[in-house]
């Protein structure tokens, strides 16, 4: 058994976790890098942006041709457009060169999807990419997420640029990442960012691979791609306008009400306009509308947060959705919490259900030490929302097959339940025991 699957012992409630699980290690002067060399220009320079079809038809040629896996990025306008589509889609692969896609003039990638289906792609934080590049028909097999495999390498920064100069010694341009990509024609200078955005993507995927052989975590790497590739699409929200930002602010139904038709009515607006959200009507301004519940145009344009042109521009929906709410009957305002969503948030437990809040302090001792022992984000060791549900709902029988078992249910992948069921259970066993539970 590798020294990444030895199991320690779970830490009494309030004892240090990192003192319980592992001995102390001296502290270690860091050895200073040398300075990253800047990467300018792609090897064989910009290619031009494919927007035919016979263009595409030498694209997918050559990429038939090369070897190795296909480096894979795209590039969105969030900020800018409604949705999370594709306004350009990068590939390279050795022999092949690097192919700049515009998924707007060729918005059917299923041949070269087809063409590729047995070649694994490498992508950096692949969940971002991946439903934009499903809507245009390109759908990985086999993946490497080399984001990800930093995350499970305990890589203190995993962005791409981070990990390019930490692990490979080169310095990536970082000027263009939140341009408007839906921009037509894109600017040589984005192009080139884009096509350098790949141009190292295979090459860093290589060491990383090396690193978790070396460290004895592939196996749980290739479990992780392989989970999310199998993950089916994220249904939509039941009630989306609930994510507004600044809403714990609302702490009454009729402002809730408020906050509901102001973003039902901005979301109508930006579809339809093929715009941002934000760019319609900002979330400052709707907690705000839905705090002050304005009566008039007059109070409408004197608040701080309605004087851009954007939110000017539909002052007479704004009003009309404000009135809306203001006229709902009790029956059809909304709930201060949605329910059938899960646990409360954490900080309640205490009030609610202190038992479970025990459970889940313990709980969450356990999972950092264990993180810290095998040099990952907790987060990436077990999902914040299913620590949550498990020491919310615990199951009967805290014994550690049942531990697994709910571990399981709540999707974590079995290197996971197997470095954590047996501690878990333990210290709930231990609080039970005790006589806290």
């Amino acid at each position: 058994m590798s020294e990444a699957r030895q199991e320690p012992l779970a830490p009494e409630p309030g004892d240090d976790p990192a003192a319980t699980v592992s001995p102390q290690t001296p502290a270690v002067e860091p050895v200073p890098l040398p300075a990253a060399e800047p990467l300018l220009e792609p090897r064989e320079g910009v290619p031009a942006v494919v927007i035919t079809i016979g263009a595409m038809d030498r694209v997918i040629e050559a990429f038939v041709a090369g070897t190795g896996p296909v480096a894979v990025d795209a590039e969105r306008a969030s900020g800018y457009r409604y949705g999370q589509r594709a306004y350009l889609v990068q590939l390279r692969r050795q022999g092949a060169g690097t192919a700049l896609i515009d998924p707007i003039a060729c918005p059917d990638l299923s041949v070269l999807d087809a063409a590729l289906a047995g070649t694994e792609m490498v992508l950096h934080a692949a969940n971002q990419d991946l439903p934009c590049l499903a809507e245009v028909g390109l759908v990985p097999r086999r993946l490497f997420d080399t984001e990800l495999a930093g995350r499970l390498l305990g890589h203190p920064r995993v962005g791409l640029g981070s990990m390019v100069e930490t692990v490979l010694g080169f310095s990536l341009e970082k000027g263009h990442s939140a341009a408007d990509w839906s921009t037509r024609p894109l600017p040589e200078d984005w192009l080139r960012y884009a096509a350098l955005d790949v141009e190292l993507l295979v090459e860093l995927r290589d060491a990383l691979h090396a690193e978790l052989v070396e460290a004895g975590k592939l196996d749980w790497a290739m479990e992780e791609f392989a989970a999310i590739l199998a993950a089916p699409p994220k249904p939509p929200r039941s009630e989306p306008w609930r994510r507004t930002s600044g809403i714990h602010r609302v702490r009454n139904r009729r402002a809730l009400a408020i906050v509901r038709e102001l973003w039902e009515a901005r979301d109508q607006i930006a579809q339809d306009r093929d715009i941002s959200p934000g760019r319609v009507l900002s979330d400052a301004a709707i907690i705000e509308l839905a705090l002050t519940a304005p009566r008039t145009p007059a109070d409408l344009t004197a608040l701080a947060t309605m004087r851009n042109r954007g939110a000017r521009r539909h002052l007479s929906v704004w009003l009309r959705s404000i009135s809306t709410a203001r006229s709902l009957p009790e029956s059809e305002q909304p709930e201060q919490s949605q329910p059938g969503e899960g646990p409360p948030p954490a900080h309640r437990w205490a009030e609610r259900d202190p038992e479970a809040a025990k459970r889940l302090s313990t709980t969450r001792a356990v999972v950092s030490a264990l993180a810290d022992e095998h040099h990952l984000p907790s987060e990436n060791l077990v999902q914040p929302d299913a620590v949550r549900r498990l020491t919310w709902s615990p199951p009967t029988d805290l014994s550690a097959e049942e531990v697994a078992a709910a571990l399981r249910a709540l999707g974590a992948r079995n290197w996971q339940v197997e470095l954590v069921s047996v501690p878990v259970a333990k210290a709930l066993q231990r609080l039970e025991i005790k006589g806290d539970l």
